[in-house]
């Protein structure tokens, strides 16, 4: 038996279909039943709670193979490192009571830093809460920063025909698709190679720049001027309050963004056969093309 956690996002829901293709046995947590519907019609088991109650998240752990845990962001909330503590506090705990014996626990590039990276310093507790963990062998994943980020510049290209955010545009850095992430989640939660705390590094196809995943992705959905913009850390945070998330979610990602700008973060990791990912920015740009065609967020032009 395998449990997912933040089963209805992007990594997890990836990593319970692969599993469910290969005919394992998975649990699936999530906090409404109805989003966990498409995993039960292909036989999952669904666990409907809070990932904040421990004696629920203990009930989900139980009889568990292998656990893949994460911190689902919650961008609504008012103090994102108090959410991301109280969250990563329960599953520790759940992974206690409960037994678990193999958990691949989803942490970031950056995470060995304590500091200055924004919401990335919450997953370095959650290592260091993990890792004194008796008995428990644990592997932290560190994936780059995730392609699926740029689908948010959707609504920004019909509106304004730019992509943009608070990173600079010429900056080099790793990026990873999240099917990747998946695919690397499954193989360890079947296979349970990995002994004690250890880390791994997910660091995506290659280095690129904002400038040339916009440029790719202009391409492929018919706007081959499409142009990145840098935007100022005020402006940045304006954006993001405007489309929902709180002011302080919006300064941590704005300090996520100041770390890569500065280097810290998705560059200068040694790249090998396995932390190299498959799926390149021109494959990310289908995907993108094909949620720009379909989305809500598409607006006539």
């Amino acid at each position: 038996m395998y449990v997912i956690t933040g089963a209805t996002g992007n990594i997890g829901s990836k990593a319970a279909g692969i599993l469910l293709e290969k005919g394992e046995k998975v649990r699936v947590i999530g906090r409404n039943a109805d989003s966990l519907r498409q995993f039960v019609d292909k036989g999952a088991e669904a666990a409907v709670g809070n990932l904040k109650d421990s004696a629920f998240v203990t009930r989900a752990f139980k009889g568990a193979d292998a656990v893949f845990a994460m911190i689902p962001p919650d961008h609504t909330v008012t103090d994102f490192r108090a959410y991301q503590n109280e969250v990563g506090e329960s599953l520790a705990t759940a992974i206690t009571k409960a037994g678990v014996k193999h958990v691949v626990n989803l942490s970031s590039q950056g995470a060995d830093r304590s500091a200055g990276t924004g919401p990335i310093v919450g997953l370095h507790d959650q290592e260091q809460r993990l890792g004194r963990l008796k008995g428990v062998n644990i592997v932290h994943l560190r994936p780059t920063y995730f392609m699926e980020n740029l689908l948010t510049n959707i609504p920004l290209i019909n509106r304004q025909g730019i992509a943009g955010s608070a990173i600079r545009g010429d900056v080099k850095f790793s990026m990873i698709a999240t099917r990747d992430i998946a695919a690397h989640v499954a193989t360890l939660l079947v296979n349970r190679g990995f002994k004690g705390p250890s880390t791994s590094d997910l660091l995506g196809e290659r280095e690129l720049s904002l400038n040339e995943a916009v440029s790719v992705i202009g391409r492929e959905i018919g706007r081959p001027d499409l142009k990145y913009v840098q935007f100022s850390y005020d402006d940045a945070a304006k954006s993001m309050r405007e489309m929902g998330m709180s002011a302080d979610v919006s300064r941590l990602i704005n300090e996520m963004c100041k770390s890569i700008n500065e280097g810290l973060l998705g560059t200068g990791r040694q790249r090998s056969a396995e932390n190299t990912t498959p799926t390149s920015i021109e494959e990310f740009a289908l995907v993108f093309a094909e949620i720009f065609a379909s989305s809500t967020w598409r607006q006539a032009a």
